[in-house]
């Protein structure tokens, strides 16, 4: 389950179980319903600490999106499961902080649309990919998650990625305008922490009411509810 540590720079929310490479219970940090539950109140918990925010973990994964045993075993809620998601990518988009997103290993699907909510990205590069694998799977994308792909990376990289299915280590995702650094795995925290210091005085409400005019269509594309239509 994600959990929060504080340090003297960030607020930092691990997406996995504490002092674990590979949580047990859910190794590659998928979106079950108790995870969702979970990470809103670290999020809430982050955010009142009153420092920038850094989204990571720990092990092979990032995250690996969406919970799909969960959907396979409840289509008919498939679209408020979908519309929870979209609530998290609305929390991480209007946080009332400086975010970052330390990508440590693979982030697919839903997984790699949460790296894209942060304000800046790093990604590990000698391991690794970010991907949307939605096309190869034969899925598609609802409206909000479009938006967002469509709003946070450049035209022509959200093209490849959306139809292609690509996978992108991290130089390459610097190359496609996806992440701003590829840092090794060792660095990568501390380049994290880096840009944490590099905004700690950007750390107040007034974050939130620039990011919600900043991102007033997308904000208004994720709140749409999913459509029972969309499988």
């Amino acid at each position: 389950m994600p959990y929060l540590s504080l340090t003297d720079d960030a607020a930092e929310v691990f997406l996995g179980a504490p002092g674990r490479d590979l949580d047990e219970n859910n190794p590659e940090n998928r979106f079950s319903l108790e995870w969702l539950d979970e990470m809103n109140r670290v999020l809430e918990e982050a955010g009142d600490a009153g420092k920038p925010v850094i989204l990571t973990a720990t092990g092979k994964f990032f995250s690996n999106g969406l919970d799909t045993d969960y959907i396979a075993a409840n289509v008919g809620d498939l679209p408020a499961y979908l519309d929870r998601v979209h609530q998290l990518y609305i929390t991480v988009l209007t946080l009332g902080a400086p975010t970052i997103a330390a990508i440590n290993g693979h982030a697919f699907g839903a997984g790699a649309m949460l790296a894209l909510c942060a304000d800046h990205r790093a990604m590990r590069s000698e391991r690794g990919f970010w991907s949307l694998p939605e096309a190869a799977l034969n899925m598609p994308f609802t409206r909000g998650m479009a938006a967002l792909v469509r709003t946070r990376t450049p035209d022509a990289t959200a093209t490849e990625a959306m139809l292609t299915s690509r996978r992108y280590g991290g130089e390459d995702a610097v190359a496609a305008g996806i992440v701003e650094q590829a840092v090794p795995g060792d660095d990568l925290l501390d380049a994290a922490r880096e840009t944490a210091r590099a905004r700690a005085g950007l750390v107040n409400a007034n974050q939130t009411t620039i990011k919600r005019g900043l991102r007033l269509p997308l904000l208004a594309d994720l709140h749409t509810p999913t459509p029972p239509t969309l499988l």
